[in-house]
């Protein structure tokens, strides 16, 4: 599948979602918006693993500016609550959603990055929010995705400073999972993806859903629905075939 700026490639339990903007920074505008939302509603049943990545020298410098000169508010509390429900479905899509980063992951990008459960970045990638200095606000989800990440106070810090993190210090703070050497952060998304897609579907479900409800919870609440998760899967026939492969030291396809 290809509308031009994103493209959805599928092989076999494993699809490729591309930010296909290079000559903009693969720069957050409608037309990506809107490409993004088809390939989420393009993943064919058999997809385990979604792999996220940008064309290029660099995953996305945020938004598009130019779309937004111009902007009316209402229009503009439009296009933001419409790409908080799109990455709010990227990161809800069903499956582990593996992000391979590169250069610049600033505001839009950052925030699209932020909704992917595991985040690979090569050496070149550095993450700013630079809203502060633009006279504008996050849009995307920040106040809520990153700020779950590094903690309100640090996002106070960079979105007043537009400070850049470089990618250590972006590990550091939890921004990134894996760092690589330049140009391997596709070579080991790929590699995540095709190790988490032989977990037991039903695991993989509640890790993605459970822990993320969890966290809203009050204690007593999370450590409840936790009982709940674990009665699902423990009891379930992944977990019979899973637990009688380790005992007889077996390997197993779920």
């Amino acid at each position: 599948m290809n509308n031009d700026l994103v493209v959805l490639e599928v092989d076999g339990p494993i699809a490729t979602i591309t930010l296909n903007r290079p000559e903009r920074r693969n720069a957050f505008s409608r037309a990506i918006a809107d490409g993004l939302d088809s390939a989420l509603s393009g993943l064919p049943d058999e997809v385990r693993a979604v792999v996220l990545a940008g064309t290029g020298d660099h995953f996305c410098a945020g938004l598009d500016l130019k779309e937004h000169e111009q902007a009316a508010p209402f229009e503009a509390v439009k296009f933001s609550r419409s790409s908080q429900a799109m990455l709010a479905r990227l990161r809800n899509c069903g499956r582990p959603v593996i992000a391979a980063l590169q250069g610049a992951v600033i505001g839009g990008g950052l925030e699209i990055a932020c909704q992917a459960h595991v985040r690979v970045a090569d050496e070149t990638a550095f993450f700013e929010l630079p809203e502060g200095r633009r006279g504008i606000f996050v849009g995307g989800g920040a106040s809520v995705s990153v700020a779950k990440i590094i903690g309100t106070d640090r996002l106070i810090e960079m979105m007043l400073t537009g400070r850049r993190y470089e990618v250590r210090e972006g590990e550091r703070l939890g921004l990134v999972h894996y760092v690589v050497e330049p140009g391997k952060a596709m070579q080991k998304a790929l590699e995540i993806a095709r190790t988490v897609i032989h977990n037991a579907p039903i695991s993989n479900y509640m890790i993605l859903h459970a822990l993320q409800e969890i966290g809203e919870m009050p204690a007593s609440a999370g450590y409840f629905t936790e009982s709940l998760a674990q009665a699902m899967t423990l009891t379930s026939e992944d977990a019979r075939a899973g637990m009688e492969a380790f005992l007889r030291k077996r390997s197993i396809t779920f």
